[in-house]
């Protein structure tokens, strides 16, 4: 089979990185697995092995009537995982979720897993660039949006680098595995859809201060109410900062109601 690119596709291939993969996971037989973008199924294989309940989304019908043949045993969801209801599957109990993801889905895709309830895990191969963004630190270069939503929906634990000769064909990347475990932030934010904007904002121009960043969301004076500088760069704020932000965002809101 050859990679198509307009699915993004960079094939799995070799055996030891397959390996570590499931030996990070230590999938079991009670667990139940669903697997994004299985690919020729090198990786699905090796968990189907562990005994553990798998099912995998595909979106390629080449490759789903590949894994027909291949895998008979296997339940293939033919669906593009971007537009899949794992609220629906997720309500049967919780999932533990893996794949290798494109990078034009892998934010996106971040995003909607985000805010599901119920999920014990993920462990994703990304672009390594994208796990530096996913676990960066304030004030760090690479702290921005994709950095605060990940800290405030996971724990988020780089495993391991994944090189390009370990996939056909080799992608121009060095790529990353990633595991995130889904947790409860302290304080919450009461509306995520406000936190979300605030964040699209305080990172769409990153030179600018807060006070011109958020200058439509907060005044300066209610930015220093939470001890926040409002002469400062987005990047040097912490979770709990957005957080506190955001939920004064709504507090005035629905005051004003």
């Amino acid at each position: 089979m050859r990679a198509r690119k307009r699915f993004g596709q960079n094939f799995l291939t070799d055996r030891a990185v397959i390996t570590r993969i499931v030996a990070t996971m230590k999938p079991t037989p009670t667990d139940r697995v669903i697997e994004i973008g299985p690919g020729r199924g090198a990786l699905t294989a090796l968990l189907l092995e562990s005994g553990c309940h798998l099912e995998a989304i595909e979106i390629d019908r080449d490759l789903i009537a590949l894994l027909h043949e291949s895998l008979p045993e296997l339940n293939v969801i033919e669906a593009d995982a971007l537009k899949f209801d794992f609220g629906m599957a997720l309500s049967q109990g919780p999932v533990r979720i893996v794949g290798n993801l494109p990078y034009n889905i892998s934010t996106p895709l971040l995003f909607r897993l985000f805010a599901e309830q119920g999920i014990t895990d993920m462990h994703f191969m990304l672009q390594k660039e994208v796990v530096e963004r996913m676990t960066a630190e304030p004030g760090t270069r690479a702290y921005g949006r994709l950095s605060v939503m990940t800290r405030y929906y996971c724990e988020a634990t780089p495993l391991f680098s994944v090189p390009p000769t370990a996939f056909t064909p080799r992608p121009k990347v060095t790529s990353a595995i990633v595991r995130l475990r889904p947790r409860r932030h302290d304080p919450a934010a009461q509306d995520t859809n406000v936190l979300a904007s605030l964040l699209i904002d305080a990172f769409s121009q990153r030179r600018k201060t807060l006070r011109n960043a958020l200058g439509k969301h907060l005044s300066e004076q209610e930015l220093a109410s939470l001890g926040i500088d409002p002469g400062v760069r987005p990047e040097t704020l912490s979770v709990t900062d957005y957080v506190n932000c955001a939920n004064l965002v709504t507090e005035r809101k629905s005051e004003a109601q």
